[in-house]
């Protein structure tokens, strides 16, 4: 006897296979965050670094170019100082020459009053100086007599002493003859021109 089944025959479940467990990945690993902080906190560095230097080196060369200016200018300022301090030199030394002058006038005055008023008729002084009480006097004179004359009347006189004749030598001129005579001697000082020297020789050795 044949048999039929007319049912639905049954599928028969196909067992799916399970998907294949996939195979774990290599990743490299990643740099750590903390060196890559560490290497820009080294340009960070580095960057400020250089600002400031740069920075520092435009300070210095402005303090450079200020201090070379404020050189100038104390430069230009004791240049003047030395002009100034020659100046006062020159000015000290004129005035204690007009000093000297002005304390010898008085002396200047007696002597050359001294000289004339003793000087006998036909005897002419043509030069006299005075440096040092010493007395530098020259004359002409029409003969030895008057000039011998002349001599003694300064020898009488009390402010001078120690007078001597130089030389006396005879000119000519025309048809007139005379004698040339130079003559020394020295100043008696008066008590007021002693404290007036002595002054002027401490002055001098201050100096």
């Amino acid at each position: 006897m044949i048999r039929v089944n007319l049912l639905k025959p049954e599928k028969k479940e196909l067992k799916k296979e399970a998907p294949p467990s996939p195979t774990p990945e290599f990743k490299p690993k990643k740099r750590p965050a903390i060196a890559n902080l560490v290497i820009l906190l080294l340009i960070a560095v580095t960057v400020a670094l250089f600002f400031t230097q740069r920075k520092g080196i435009t300070r210095e060369r402005s303090s450079l170019k200020s201090a070379q200016e404020e050189k100038g200018k104390l430069q230009d300022v004791l240049s003047k100082l030395e002009q100034v301090q020659q100046q006062r030199a020159i000015l000290e030394k004129k005035i204690g020459l007009i000093n000297q002058l002005k304390s010898q006038q008085e002396t200047a005055v007696k002597i050359m009053d001294e000289l004339s008023k003793n000087l006998p008729d036909w005897v002419w002084l043509t030069d006299a100086s005075y440096d040092s009480q010493k007395i530098q006097i020259k004359g002409k004179a029409l003969s030895n007599n008057l000039i011998a004359d002349y001599i003694f009347n300064l020898e009488n006189s009390p402010l001078l002493e120690n007078v001597n004749l130089i030389a006396s030598t005879q000119r000519r001129a025309g048809p007139d003859q005379f004698l040339e005579f130079s003559l020394n001697a020295r100043y008696v000082l008066t008590l007021e021109a002693k404290m007036s020297e002595e002054a002027s020789k401490i002055k001098k050795e201050k100096k």
